[in-house]
C-alpha cells in the first residue's frame, strides 16, 4: 500500500472527514458573521441574507425579485418554494442561522458521497479530500451549491438504490432551488421504472410548485412566478461568467449565442447514451452522474466561482471511477490547481486578478476533464464492471 492509500486508509477509518466538513461550515460561518461587525460586513454573508430575508418578504406578498436595499444587496433569484423552506432559518439571529445553513450544505455534500455504493471508503474519503477545499470557497460565500451537488448525488443514490420516488423528490428539490438541478434527472434513462419516476417528479414538482400558497394567495404566489420568470430570462442577457461560453469570449474573442452553447452541450451530453451495451454498468452510470454535475457548471453561463463544489465533485467521482493513467492524473491536478486554489492566498493578488479571473482558467480543467468523460464513456466496455474494484484495490 502506498502512503497517499495509507493516509486515505487512516482518515476514512477515524471518522476525521465529518470532522473537519463540520469544521469548515462552522469555521466560514463564524468568520464571516465576525467580519459583519465592520461597516461593510453584510456583504461577507450576503447570500444567507438573501435566503433568509426572502421569507419574509413571501410572507409579506412583497416581490422576491425585486431589489430589497434594506435588507441586502443583490436580487433573490430561487424558486418561491426555497423561500417557504428558508423559513427554517428566518427565526435565528444571523450567527446561529449561517452556522446551520453552512452545515446542511456541508452535510449535504458529504452524506451523499458517503452513500455512493459502486464506491469502497477509500475512495469516497479521497472525494472528499478532494473537494474540501472548494466547498469552503462555497462556504465563505454562503451560498447553496452545496447543498445542490448534495441533492443531485442523492438522486443518483435513490436510482441506485431503486427507490425511484426518493430519487424524483430529489431532483424536483434541487430544481427548486435552481433549474439547472433538472439535469439530474437525465439519469433515469439508465434505470428501470422510468414511467414511475416520471410520474414521481411531475407530482413532486407540482408540489413544491403550488406549497408557498400555505403562506401567501394564489394570485400573488402567479405574480411571484411571473416575476421569476422575467428575471430568468432577463439574466440570459448579463454576462458571460465561467463557462464554456465565457471561455470563448476569453479565450478566442467570440461572443457565441448562449442558448446555442447549450443546446450542443446537451447534444454532447446525450451520446453517452449511444453506448447502450454499457448502461448495467456502475461504473458507466457514475460516470454519468460525474458528467451531469460537471455540465451544469460548464454550461452555465452564469457561473461564478463558488458554483465549482458541483463540478469539482463531479471530477472527483470521475477519477476514482477510471483507471489511473497519466493523462487522467494530469486533468485531475490541474483541476486541483485552476480550479480549486485558483481563488486562495496560494495564489497572489496580481495573478488572480491579472490572469486567472480575466482568462477565466478555472473553468478550464473542468471542459478538458468533461471531454475526457465523453470518450471515456463512449469507450466504456460491457466488461467495464470491474474498473470500480480494479481501482480501488480490492
Amino acid at each position: 500500500m502506498t502512503a497517499s492509500k495509507r493516509i486515505i486508509a487512516f482518515v476514512a477509518r477515524r471518522g476525521t472527514l465529518l470532522g473537519l466538513y463540520i469544521l469548515l461550515a462552522v469555521a466560514a460561518a463564524l468568520v464571516a458573521y465576525a467580519w459583519g461587525g465592520q461597516a461593510d460586513a453584510s456583504t461577507h454573508y450576503n447570500n444567507f441574507l438573501i435566503f433568509k430575508s426572502s421569507f419574509s418578504d413571501l410572507l409579506a406578498g412583497r416581490d422576491l425579485y425585486a431589489t430589497h436595499a434594506g435588507q441586502h444587496y443583490d436580487i433573490y433569484k430561487y424558486s418561491p418554494a426555497f423561500a417557504l423552506f428558508c423559513g427554517v432559518f428566518a427565526w435565528m439571529p444571523d450567527w446561529l442561522g449561517l452556522v446551520c445553513w453552512n452545515l446542511l450544505n456541508a452535510l449535504a455534500v458529504f452524506s451523499a458521497i458517503r452513500a455512493i455504493r459502486p464506491l469502497n471508503e477509500g475512495q469516497k474519503a479521497f472525494v472528499l479530500l478532494f473537494v474540501a477545499i472548494e466547498l469552503f470557497t462555497n462556504l465563505q460565500n454562503s451560498q447553496s451549491n452545496g447543498l445542490m451537488a448534495g441533492l443531485m448525488i442523492w438522486a443518483y443514490n435513490g436510482l441506485e438504490d431503486g427507490r425511484v420516488g426518493r430519487a424524483a423528490l430529489f431532483v424536483a428539490l434541487a430544481a427548486s432551488i435552481k433549474p439547472f438541478g433538472l439535469v439530474a434527472a437525465a439519469l433515469f434513462l439508465l434505470y428501470p421504472k422510468r414511467i414511475r419516476f416520471g410520474i414521481h417528479l411531475a407530482g413532486w414538482s407540482a408540489l413544491l410548485a403550488v406549497v408557498p400558497v400555505v403562506v401567501t394567495s394564489p394570485r400573488v404566489l402567479w405574480l411571484q412566478y411571473e416575476s421569476w420568470l422575467a428575471l430568468l430570462r432577463a439574466d440570459q442577457a448579463r454576462c458571460l461568467g465561467l463557462s464554456v461560453a465565457g471561455g470563448m469570449q476569453a479565450w478566442f474573442g467570440l461572443v457565441p449565442d448562449k442558448m446555442l452553447i447549450v443546446l450542443a452541450g446537451a447534444v454532447l451530453f446525450c451520446l453517452a447514451y449511444l453506448n447502450r451495451k454499457a448502461w448495467q454498468q456502475p461504473g458507466f452510470r457514475l460516470l454519468l452522474l460525474a458528467s451531469a454535475l460537471i455540465w451544469v457548471v460548464i454550461f452555465n453561463h452564469m457561473a461564478e466561482s463558488p458554483t465549482f463544489i458541483v463540478a469539482v465533485s463531479g471530477v472527483g467521482l470521475w477519477y476514482v471511477s477510471q483507471e489511473r493513467s497519466t493523462l487522467n492524473l494530469v486533468l485531475l491536478l490541474s483541476v486541483f490547481v485552476l480550479t480549486c486554489l485558483s481563488p486562495t492566498e496560494l495564489f497572489p493578488e496580481a495573478v488572480r486578478a491579472g490572469v486567472m479571473v480575466p482568462w477565466r482558467l478555472k473553468v478550464l480543467p473542468c471542459i478538458l476533464v468533461w471531454v475526457k468523460i465523453l470518450y471515456d464513456q463512449l469507450a466504456y466496455a460491457p466488461t467495464g464492471a470491474g474498473r470500480l474494484a480494479a481501482v480501488s484495490g480490492d
